[in-house]
């Protein structure tokens, strides 16, 4: 990091970090190098714009230049800083677990809007991974019984972090929807949602170097759409009550192939866009 003319400054870092961040093809250079200062300083992202000629540390440069250097390499700014937002929550992320989406945002939004004034539900999530989507329901839903799944120990070790660290109650558990032992126990939901790996190993080479080369591979991927929607079509058939929802988050190109694993005579669909206009998710009720 060539030192300025003069010391550093925010305004000539964001200038210089800006100019640097698009010599390596990051993305959103501007974007990146706000998201860092403003983690290092402890300041909302856009109060960086009231402060321009606030001098930078020795301390605070330290800080900063590892975090410059990992970002240049193409390594996600959550994974970076350790945390990203989630709706009404804040959720700590590391390599291991998916980093949250807007899709999953808006996901959770729909089931909360369809459910604002329905009595207390029981909900499970599906792949929980970080645990954002039973947290951020939870914290707008207290009175909601919500438990969550997934097969990876370290994600659920992260998840239970993240419920801790948002003070809520989830009951987290080890468990896989494609096993026929998987919730052996008598129980049902009112409601599931799930966002599960829904890309193709052969659009791998097509994503991003931050997504392809950071993010685990097992949240990302699936080797048939249609073994994975089928399995948790099956598990829902059992587990979810009778007038129960279904929320699953899509890829965008298979929207009508999900939908024709869902018997119409049992269960009732649509599809769902998200705010980019994409056939982004189904909704399931299951018929009596």
């Amino acid at each position: 990091m060539s030192k300025p003319t003069s010391e550093w400054t925010v305004l000539s870092m964001l200038k210089w970090a800006t100019d640097y961040f698009d010599d390596k093809g990051i993305k959103n250079s501007r974007f990146s190098i706000e998201w860092l200062l403003s983690h290092v300083l402890s300041i909302k992202r856009l109060d960086l714009y009231l402060i321009f000629d606030r001098p930078l540390t020795n301390e605070d440069l330290a800080t900063l230049k590892p975090f410059i250097k990992r970002r240049a390499a193409h390594e996600p700014l959550q994974y970076i800083t350790g945390e990203t937002d989630f709706l009404n929550t804040k959720i700590k992320v590391k390599p291991g677990v998916l980093i949250p989406r807007m899709e999953t945002e808006q996901l959770v939004e729909m089931l909360l809007l369809e459910h604002d004034n329905s009595e207390a539900k029981t909900v499970l999530d599906i792949g929980t991974g970080s645990g954002c989507i039973p947290i951020a329901i939870k914290k707008e839903k207290p009175d909601w019984k919500v438990k969550a799944t997934d097969i990876s120990d370290a994600a659920l070790d992260i998840a239970k972090s993240n419920a801790s660290y948002n003070e809520v109650e989830i009951d987290f558990f080890r468990d896989d929807v494609f096993s026929n032992k998987a919730f052996s126990k008598e129980v049902e939901f009112d409601l599931i949602i799930s966002n599960p790996p829904y890309i193709l190993e052969e659009e791998r080479e097509a994503l991003d170097d931050e997504v392809k080369n950071y993010e685990p591979a097992q949240a990302l991927f699936c080797k048939s759409t249609d073994l994975m929607y089928r399995a948790i079509h099956d598990f829902s058939c059992q587990k979810l009550k009778n007038e129960g929802k279904l929320y699953l988050e899509l890829h965008e190109n298979n929207g009508d192939e999900v939908n024709a694993i869902f018997n119409k005579e049992k269960w009732s669909t649509r599809i769902r866009k998200d705010y980019d206009g994409k056939n982004r998710f189904l909704v399931a009720k299951k018929m009596k």
